[in-house]
């Protein structure tokens, strides 16, 4: 993970709860010899482990003492189980203790957005993802998120900012489609607005928006007739409260109880139905639209014709917490009622 550039308001604890920073001010007060150890963990399994880089690092950022601090911690990308400490920190609490909420933060957002990002990867079959989280959350998460979303896989994205602390020189610069925004432009024409698009990024792979007059199998073609070999791929991101006219005109050659509203499987199947017997089996079909890893997995199973995944939304999903405790004091146990110091061999110590 490359370097942040922490709030430096964070030290005068800005972002703290205020009875964590009242607490430092008491123990520094009355224990100020006191070392407390820490540990953090959380309440499921198959989680995998985001956040431990930034915390890491703020640490070193927002310690006074940390030269004296002693850690133990499990590393990004291992994968944990609920109740298994992936922290432990040893040292006065006025060093660090007061950071217990923000740590337990950083670990939970991570780990969730790493988690749900190797669930869709995992979905997909290995196909590509787009990463396109800048319309799920506040634009404030996008480099931290990223980054856990390529912990969990994912290698495409849509921002710089989220590829900002992503260390891996593979990684592409942003790439994406052209918004509904581009063909409103354009007074609703696909074709001027796609040319336009060529003209202005002769270099980037053409890519064609084609949902917008709710008539993908129609305006696939028309699109692919239009620019052929130059073409590279189509998107249909069809919203769910809506039927393409396509199935609704058809509707009679599908099953009863088939759902055709959004982007479906019989949606995508006719789209590259239609593009083939045009002579373009080489477009790619790019889908988006409310994805989640249930819905991928539908469309795998019934081998859709899917060429990438475009998901935001789900992996923001956030439905996992941290917890952090104090369990030792100078060295002897003393917790919270439940808890105890838990031994782990998985623990590496940091310093």
């Amino acid at each position: 993970m490359k370097k942040i550039n922490f709030d430096k308001r964070i030290k005068d604890g800005y972002y703290i709860a205020d009875y964590f920073k009242k607490t430092k001010q008491i123990i520094t007060n009355e224990l100020p010899n006191s070392t407390v150890t820490m540990q953090f963990f959380q309440r499921q399994n198959n989680v995998l482990l985001s956040g431990m880089s930034e915390v890491l690092q703020l640490l070193e950022f927002a310690c006074k003492d940390y030269q004296n601090l002693k850690i133990w911690a499990l590393k990004d990308g291992d994968e944990i189980k609920a109740l298994e400490p992936v922290l432990k920190i040893e040292g006065k609490y006025s060093s660090f203790g007061w950071l217990e909420g923000m740590i337990d933060g950083i670990l939970a957002r991570n780990s969730c957005v790493a988690t749900n990002s190797r669930k869709i990867v995992k979905a997909a079959n290995n196909k590509p993802v787009l990463n396109m989280m800048d319309r799920a959350d506040s634009y404030l998460t996008l480099p931290n998120d990223g980054y856990s979303s390529w912990i969990g896989g994912i290698k495409l994205f849509v921002t710089e900012a989220s590829i900002e602390l992503i260390d891996d020189k593979s990684i592409a610069k942003p790439s994406g489609t052209m918004p509904h925004a581009l063909i409103q432009a354009f007074d609703g024409d696909i074709i001027k607005a796609t040319e336009a698009f060529y003209t202005n990024f002769p270099n980037n792979n053409l890519l064609s928006l084609i949902d917008y007059n709710n008539d993908c199998v129609k305006d696939a073609v028309k699109v692919a007739n239009h620019f052929k070999e130059k073409l590279w791929a189509i998107r249909i991101d069809t919203s769910g409260n809506l039927i393409d006219k396509y199935l609704e005109e058809h509707k009679d050659n599908y099953p009863k109880d088939a759902n055709l509203y959004g982007v479906n499987k019989y949606l995508i199947k006719e789209v590259r139905k239609a593009l083939d017997e045009a002579g373009h089996s080489h477009v790619k079909i790019i889908i988006s639209s409310g994805l989640t890893e249930e819905k991928i997995k539908e469309f795998e199973a019934s081998n859709t014709p899917v060429d990438i995944y475009g998901v935001g939304g789900y992996l923001a999903k956030i439905d996992n917490n941290f917890t952090g405790d104090a369990v030792l004091i100078n060295g002897k146990e003393q917790a919270k009622f439940g808890r105890k110091n838990i031994l782990s061999d998985r623990l590496k110590q940091i310093k």
